[in-house]
């Protein structure tokens, strides 16, 4: 009964839309391991590392935009997966968290590889099951069981996310199927009904639209249609750029003030951007059409449903609002284009990623702390997806959602160092059977770069804030990533990273390329010299 069950369930999962399944080998889950690998019509992955496989889930899934299943064993390969699901709760990626479990006599009796696997990931997820070791009987609850668990991922009652099963077994744990329970009524895909227009008049009036995590491309392209002048985050593509470094300055900012501002989906990385959203005192209207439109800082004033309609005569705001955020915006891009490239620093290397992926037309994967600052400041608009593990912030897993990402397809990646070394052994599986390939650029700065940037920097000893935040390392990330069977290089200039880029993506594969930058304490200094210059070129629109 254990293999018709597992069987059962991927079977109801590929009819609903499931593409693709990430396996950590594991001798408990052994019933789910053989049903998905004779699934037809879905791609089998298999990653050594739980917590690698979790997070290239969460890759496919932003890929694919549709739920991907992760099957681990039971134990603690259950607990490898809760910083994933802890990023898919919060960035409303769909993942299907599949756990294997000891039946229920053999728990809390010392049987081994056996934990508290019952509600493992509390609220994180969506729904959770536990239907005990499969019966007879109980097979017409098979189908419906499975179509709950996919449509909650999907978000058809709620919003996308992770859901859990957790599948007990006995032995004996390999065996074929018998006849599957007789397939219901077509399921339901993952797509969902189009909001319709907010009641709201914008018009002929200032309209800022602050756009974050989880927008999709029409969104913005209805909310630009619509005469809104459109800022965002590094992971939205086709906004304005360069809005952090120009609402540093107080007079900008005053010119630049919006008299409405419609915020759509997560919260940006600009802390300038939403010190100003509390200052300027305009009204902030949250449009959740795209899905809740995150407030940390509690400046939202009217919550709509309802996405942009430049159709909708009261939803077109004032062109010539438009025409000055744009023309500060592409003063400052100018300058960024013709600054000196005699010496790669951690701005040119984000720029240059991005004209990159942008030239070649594939996803970009860009890792928290400094990269994805680096490309919401200095970086040209983006042409393409861009994809962050902005849920949970965290810099865990991100070279492993860079794998998911570019798994069967191409992709870019931008990370720090100390990112690159926490998921190190995403490299290990690499981009597996799907093949494709990711070039993965490394910014070296010996350490955490960001933290000098913060007040802990001045604050506190030299030595102390080396040993506590500066975390340098003595790694050399090119024998590093060759060690696991990665092509890597070093490079030191702009035009060398843009040649290897350009040749890695053609070549196929993995490939990483470390991007020597100066010190820690310098890139500092260079950011503020680049604020300066920004600031003198915007100043002189006004």
């Amino acid at each position: 009964m254990q293999a018709t069950f597992a069987a059962t369930l991927f079977d109801e999962w590929r009819r609903a839309g499931l593409t693709d399944v990430v396996l950590a080998p594991g001798s408990r889950s052994t019933p789910l391991a053989l049903a998905a690998a004779a699934t037809e019509g879905v791609t089998l992955h298999v990653r050594l590392d739980e917590r690698s496989a979790a997070f290239f889930a969460v890759g496919r899934a932003l890929a694919s935009a549709r739920p991907v299943a992760v099957v681990v064993t039971s134990g603690t390969a259950a607990a490898e997966l809760h910083a994933a699901v802890a990023e898919a709760d919060l960035a409303r990626v769909p993942l299907l968290v599949v756990t294997a479990d000891r039946p229920p006599e053999l728990r809390g009796v010392g049987a081994p590889q056996t934990i508290l696997q019952s509600h493992l990931y509390g609220p994180m997820v969506r729904r959770f099951e536990e239907p005990g070791v499969a019966r007879a009987e109980a097979a017409p609850t098979w189908r419906p069981l499975a179509a709950r668990l996919y449509a909650a991922a999907c978000g058809h009652r709620g919003e996308p996310g992770p859901v859990h099963l957790n599948a007990a077994f006995v032995e004996p744990l390999v065996g074929a199927p018998y006849e599957l329970p007789a397939a219901r009524a077509e399921p339901d895909g993952p797509s969902r009904e189009a909001a319709p227009a907010a009641p709201v008049d914008l018009a002929g009036r200032a309209v800022l639209c602050v756009v974050g995590l989880g927008v999709s491309p029409e969104t913005v392209a209805r909310a630009r249609a619509a005469d809104w002048a459109v800022v965002g985050d590094a992971t939205v593509a086709s906004t304005l750029a360069h809005a952090d470094v120009v609402l540093r300055d107080d007079a900008l900012a005053a010119w630049l003030a919006p008299e409405v501002v419609v915020r759509l989906g997560g919260a940006p990385a600009s802390k300038s951007l939403a010190a100003r959203l509390g200052h300027w005192g305009a009204p902030v209207v949250a449009l959740d059409g795209d899905g809740p439109v995150a407030d940390p800082d509690g400046v939202v004033t009217r919550r709509l449903a309802g996405r942009p309609d430049p159709s909708e005569p009261t939803h077109r705001g004032d062109p010539r609002y438009v025409a000055r955020w744009a023309a500060v915006s592409e003063a400052v891009e100018s300058y960024l284009a013709e600054r000196p490239d005699e010496v790669l620093d951690e701005p040119a290397v984000a720029r240059g990623v991005v004209a990159v992926a942008n030239e070649a037309g594939v996803d970009l994967v860009v890792g928290s702390s400094m990269p994805v600052r680096d490309v919401e400041w200095w970086a040209p608009a983006r042409r393409v997806r861009v994809f962050s593990n902005r849920g949970a912030n965290g810099i865990d897993g991100v070279v492993s959602t860079a794998l998911g990402v570019a798994a069967g397809s191409r992709a870019v990646a931008l990370v720090g160092d100390l990112t690159f070394l926490h998921d190190v052994s995403g490299l290990v599986s690499g981009l597996g059977s799907a093949g494709g390939s990711l070039v993965l650029v490394v910014v070296d700065n010996r350490g955490g770069g960001i933290f000098s940037f913060l007040a802990q920097r001045a604050l506190l000893a030299p030595e102390t804030f080396e040993a506590l935040f500066g975390t340098p390392h003595d790694h050399d990330l090119v024998t590093v990533a060759r060690a696991f069977g990665a092509c890597a290089t070093r490079v030191g200039d702009a035009a060398a990273l843009a040649s290897e880029v350009t040749s890695g993506l053609a070549a196929g594969g993995l490939h990483v390329v470390v991007a020597t930058v100066p010190e820690r304490d310098e890139n500092v200094e260079r950011h503020e010299r680049l604020v300066e210059g920004a600031l003198r070129v915007a100043e002189a629109l006004r």
